[in-house]
Protein backbone atom coordinates (compact mmCIF):
# COMPACT_ATOMS: atom_id res chain seq x y z
CA UNK A 1 0.00 0.00 0.00
CA UNK A 2 2.86 2.35 0.85
CA UNK A 3 4.42 1.92 -2.58
CA UNK A 4 1.10 2.65 -4.28
CA UNK A 5 0.49 5.73 -2.12
CA UNK A 6 3.95 7.00 -3.05
CA UNK A 7 3.24 6.31 -6.71
CA UNK A 8 0.04 8.34 -6.45
CA UNK A 9 1.84 11.17 -4.66
CA UNK A 10 4.22 11.31 -7.61
CA UNK A 11 1.34 11.12 -10.10
CA UNK A 12 -0.30 14.12 -8.40
CA UNK A 13 2.96 16.04 -8.62
CA UNK A 14 3.18 15.08 -12.29
CA UNK A 15 -0.33 16.45 -12.76
CA UNK A 16 0.78 19.81 -11.35
CA UNK A 17 3.73 19.75 -13.74
CA UNK A 18 1.45 19.00 -16.70
CA UNK A 19 -0.97 21.78 -15.84
CA UNK A 20 1.88 24.27 -15.52
CA UNK A 21 3.02 23.24 -19.00
CA UNK A 22 -0.51 23.84 -20.25
CA UNK A 23 -0.54 27.23 -18.52
CA UNK A 24 2.70 28.13 -20.32
CA UNK A 25 1.14 27.06 -23.62
CA UNK A 26 -1.83 29.35 -23.02
CA UNK A 27 0.39 32.22 -21.86
CA UNK A 28 2.27 31.92 -25.13
CA UNK A 29 -1.04 32.22 -27.02
CA UNK A 30 -1.94 35.26 -24.90
CA UNK A 31 -4.94 33.47 -23.41
CA UNK A 32 -4.38 34.71 -19.86
CA UNK A 33 -7.70 33.34 -18.60
CA UNK A 34 -6.99 29.82 -19.85
CA UNK A 35 -3.51 30.10 -18.32
CA UNK A 36 -4.99 31.29 -15.02
CA UNK A 37 -7.34 28.28 -14.93
CA UNK A 38 -4.43 25.91 -15.54
CA UNK A 39 -2.22 27.57 -12.92
CA UNK A 40 -4.95 27.19 -10.31
CA UNK A 41 -5.33 23.59 -11.39
CA UNK A 42 -1.60 23.07 -10.90
CA UNK A 43 -1.84 24.56 -7.39
CA UNK A 44 -4.70 22.21 -6.60
CA UNK A 45 -2.70 19.21 -7.81
CA UNK A 46 0.24 20.25 -5.66
CA UNK A 47 -2.10 20.36 -2.67
CA UNK A 48 -3.19 16.83 -3.56
CA UNK A 49 0.48 15.84 -3.61
CA UNK A 50 0.90 17.24 -0.12
CA UNK A 51 -2.19 15.40 1.15
CA UNK A 52 -0.54 12.13 0.13
CA UNK A 53 2.80 13.28 1.53
CA UNK A 54 1.33 14.03 4.96
CA UNK A 55 -0.82 10.91 5.01
CA UNK A 56 2.18 8.69 4.25
CA UNK A 57 4.03 10.13 7.24
CA UNK A 58 0.93 9.95 9.48
CA UNK A 59 0.89 6.22 8.76
CA UNK A 60 4.59 5.91 9.69
CA UNK A 61 5.72 5.58 6.08
CA UNK A 62 8.36 7.39 4.06
CA UNK A 63 7.55 9.64 1.11
CA UNK A 64 9.72 8.78 -1.89
CA UNK A 65 9.97 11.04 -4.92
CA UNK A 66 10.58 9.82 -8.45
CA UNK A 67 11.83 11.78 -11.44
CA UNK A 68 9.04 13.54 -13.30
CA UNK A 69 8.49 12.95 -16.98
CA UNK A 70 8.82 16.07 -19.13
CA UNK A 71 5.31 17.22 -20.02
CA UNK A 72 4.10 18.03 -23.50
CA UNK A 73 4.76 21.67 -24.45
CA UNK A 74 2.24 22.39 -27.22
CA UNK A 75 -1.22 21.35 -28.27
CA UNK A 76 -2.98 21.81 -31.59
CA UNK A 77 -5.62 24.10 -30.08
CA UNK A 78 -7.16 25.19 -26.79
CA UNK A 79 -9.69 22.39 -27.30
CA UNK A 80 -6.91 19.83 -27.70
CA UNK A 81 -5.28 21.04 -24.48
CA UNK A 82 -8.51 20.78 -22.50
CA UNK A 83 -9.30 17.39 -24.03
CA UNK A 84 -5.87 16.28 -22.82
CA UNK A 85 -6.64 17.70 -19.36
CA UNK A 86 -9.94 15.82 -19.28
CA UNK A 87 -8.28 12.56 -20.34
CA UNK A 88 -5.62 13.11 -17.70
CA UNK A 89 -8.28 13.55 -15.02
CA UNK A 90 -9.93 10.30 -16.11
CA UNK A 91 -6.51 8.61 -15.82
CA UNK A 92 -6.06 9.96 -12.29
CA UNK A 93 -9.58 8.82 -11.39
CA UNK A 94 -8.66 5.31 -12.48
CA UNK A 95 -5.55 5.41 -10.32
CA UNK A 96 -7.57 6.54 -7.29
CA UNK A 97 -10.11 3.78 -7.87
CA UNK A 98 -7.29 1.23 -8.03
CA UNK A 99 -5.96 2.52 -4.70
CA UNK A 100 -9.40 2.14 -3.13
CA UNK A 101 -9.60 -1.40 -4.50
CA UNK A 102 -6.19 -2.28 -3.04
CA UNK A 103 -6.97 -0.70 0.33
CA UNK A 104 -10.23 -2.66 0.41
CA UNK A 105 -8.43 -5.93 -0.38
CA UNK A 106 -5.97 -5.20 2.44
CA UNK A 107 -8.71 -4.18 4.90
CA UNK A 108 -6.91 -0.84 5.29
CA UNK A 109 -9.89 1.16 6.53
CA UNK A 110 -7.89 4.27 7.38
CA UNK A 111 -6.61 4.50 3.81
CA UNK A 112 -10.09 3.86 2.42
CA UNK A 113 -11.35 6.78 4.51
CA UNK A 114 -8.46 8.97 3.32
CA UNK A 115 -9.08 8.07 -0.31
CA UNK A 116 -12.81 8.78 -0.19
CA UNK A 117 -12.03 12.51 -0.36
CA UNK A 118 -10.11 11.89 -3.60
CA UNK A 119 -12.94 9.82 -5.08
CA UNK A 120 -15.29 12.76 -4.56
CA UNK A 121 -12.70 15.27 -5.75
CA UNK A 122 -12.17 13.42 -9.01
CA UNK A 123 -15.86 13.69 -9.85
CA UNK A 124 -15.46 17.47 -9.62
CA UNK A 125 -12.15 17.46 -11.52
CA UNK A 126 -13.55 15.52 -14.45
CA UNK A 127 -16.76 17.57 -14.58
CA UNK A 128 -14.85 20.85 -14.56
CA UNK A 129 -12.55 19.87 -17.43
CA UNK A 130 -15.39 18.30 -19.43
CA UNK A 131 -17.51 21.44 -19.12
CA UNK A 132 -14.75 23.48 -20.75
CA UNK A 133 -14.21 20.84 -23.45
CA UNK A 134 -17.92 21.01 -24.30
CA UNK A 135 -17.89 24.81 -24.42
CA UNK A 136 -14.83 24.81 -26.69
CA UNK A 137 -16.50 22.32 -29.01
CA UNK A 138 -19.54 24.57 -29.25
CA UNK A 139 -17.33 27.58 -30.01
CA UNK A 140 -15.55 25.74 -32.84
CA UNK A 141 -12.51 28.05 -32.51
CA UNK A 142 -14.66 31.15 -33.06
CA UNK A 143 -12.30 34.01 -32.04
CA UNK A 144 -14.88 36.13 -30.22
CA UNK A 145 -16.16 33.13 -28.29
CA UNK A 146 -12.64 32.07 -27.35
CA UNK A 147 -11.89 35.51 -25.93
CA UNK A 148 -15.18 35.50 -24.01
CA UNK A 149 -14.39 32.07 -22.55
CA UNK A 150 -10.87 33.25 -21.77
CA UNK A 151 -12.34 36.15 -19.79
CA UNK A 152 -14.66 33.77 -17.96
CA UNK A 153 -11.85 31.40 -17.02
CA UNK A 154 -9.82 34.36 -15.73
CA UNK A 155 -12.49 34.70 -13.01
CA UNK A 156 -11.86 31.22 -11.60
CA UNK A 157 -11.30 31.18 -7.89
CA UNK A 158 -10.85 28.23 -5.70
CA UNK A 159 -11.20 27.45 -2.06
CA UNK A 160 -8.34 26.08 -0.04
CA UNK A 161 -8.70 22.35 0.50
Amino acid sequence: MLKELNDQMNAELGSAYLYLAMAAYFEDLNFKGFAHWMKLQAEEEFEHTMKFYHYIFERNGRAVFDALEKPQEKWDSPLAAFEAAYEHEKYITGRIHNLVRLATEENDYATISFLNWFVDEQVEEEASALEIVQMLKQLQDHPTGLFMLDARLAQRQREKE
